[in-house]
């Protein structure tokens, strides 16, 4: 089969992998906006820091070559004509395909006004944050406002700081990564990124990006803030655009069923850009993170070769890498009938039961149970025998072997 893959993001790359391992005498045509060899989004800051390129350009450098894939570099996506199976590039040419992945990620989403100024960058591509850094060396930058506090904002922010950039995140919401962590949580990892330097602004509404090129945002009570560099961190929005005149259906991403095929034969979506169901809730949205996306692709594309491979579902998890204090959060903390937390004043420990099961956990300080919270979440196992047990720091694997597994 000879099969187009739109993107080479880690949905993207993992997928065409994956069909070449499954079809070896097949061919995979896979296609990039951006000019570089696959990478891994999630490296950026390290890469930015350290120059290391291995973690970065994680399947290697030479990875198309490799595995036998045919790379279009600077591959721009107009459209997918379902009818005659091709897909559109920006300077008209059309490819034939006879299987397609969607793996086309996701891009910025920043709902204020003046949000198409020149100047506002993001942490969505190596091109950009490239840019961003040749600012920064050039000492031409400063100061930053970072716009936006959820996690990406957060690591964002930790990295102009470290390269000695005068930082300010401002935020909506009155805490970091409301979405992610609870208060508790949260103001520990708060702590952590102003003992780094960041200046934090929270629980305060931008409502306008000003300047040409942009320099700044106009906040809620109409006062404004300022900086040589403006960033966005508002949040992302699946890429998909190009797939409008389709019969690809789509709403906030696109939609798949349990197998990740979409609406039309022959297509199949994995990544940032596809809705799939939650492990836990059963509800479908995109869960725009590494694991899932790299998880989603192999079934995605075994399934395209006529597989019947069912996806178990998607898991919300987020962990701060840089912030000097480990945190990792997983799960749901939306609706639940008990909280357990132990904590010391340098360690937190938090979950999430309903009916005597994890829906989620948070910890911060000391991660080292987040392996046994998650299997026991994901196996829906009844852990009100252990009490309040289950958050101390002596709980582990002895616990389970000997009060709950048989």
């Amino acid at each position: 089969m000879h099969v187009v893959v739109i993107g080479t993001g880690p949905a993207g790359i993992t997928a065409a992998e994956t069909l070449r391992r499954l079809d070896p005498h097949g061919s995979v045509t896979a296609l990039s906006a951006e000019p570089f060899p696959p990478y891994s989004p999630v490296a950026l800051a390290d890469h930015l820091l350290t120059g290391r390129e291995g973690p970065l350009f994680w399947k290697g450098q030479d990875a198309a070559r490799r595995l036998g894939i045919e790379e279009r570099r600077g591959a721009v996506v107009r459209g997918v004509d379902t009818d005659n199976r091709e897909v559109v590039l920006d300077d008209g040419a059309r490819l034939a395909y006879e299987g397609l992945v969607v793996a086309s990620g996701s891009r910025l989403h920043a709902p204020l006004e003046g949000a198409d100024l020149p100047g506002i960058l993001d942490f969505k591509s190596l091109s950009t944050a490239r840019s961003l850094l040749a600012r920064v060396r050039s000492q031409e930058c400063r100061t930053a406002l970072v716009v936006g506090n959820g996690f990406i904002g957060v690591e964002l922010s930790l990295l102009l700081a470290d390269l000695g950039v005068d930082t300010t995140i401002v935020g909506r919401r009155s805490w970091l990564m409301p979405r992610a962590l609870d208060r508790e949580t949260s103001a520990i990892a708060e702590a952590a990124v102003r003992a780094r330097g960041v200046t934090l602004r929270l629980g305060v509404e931008a409502t306008a990006f000003i300047g040409n090129p942009a320099n700044g945002v106009r906040l809620a009570d109409g006062s404004a803030l300022t900086a040589d560099l403006v960033l966005a961190a508002t949040g992302v929005k699946p890429h998909i655009g190009h797939l409008a005149d389709s019969a690809i259906q789509t709403d906030w991403g696109v939609l798949v069923d349990d197998s990740l095929r979409t609406s039309a034969p022959g297509v199949v979506a994995a990544g940032d850009v596809a809705v799939t169901r939650d492990y836990m809730t059963g509800e479908r949205y995109v869960h725009a993170i590494f694991h899932n996306a790299v998880r989603q692709a192999p079934i995605a594309a075994a399934n395209l070769l006529g597989a019947q491979l069912t996806y178990e579902g998607a898991e919300a998890m987020n962990s701060l890498k840089h912030l000097g204090v480990p945190i990792v959060a997983v799960g749901s903390t939306d609706n639940p009938d008990a909280v357990l937390r132990w904590g010391d004043g340098q360690q937190l420990r938090s979950v999430y039961l309903r009916d005597g099961r994890i829906t989620g956990a948070q910890l911060a300080g000391n991660i080292r149970s987040i392996g046994i919270y998650r299997s026991l979440m994901r196996r829906r196992i009844d852990v009100s025998p252990f009490g309040h047990r289950l958050v101390e720091p002596r709980f582990g694997l002895a616990d389970l072997l000997f009060d709950v597994l048989p």
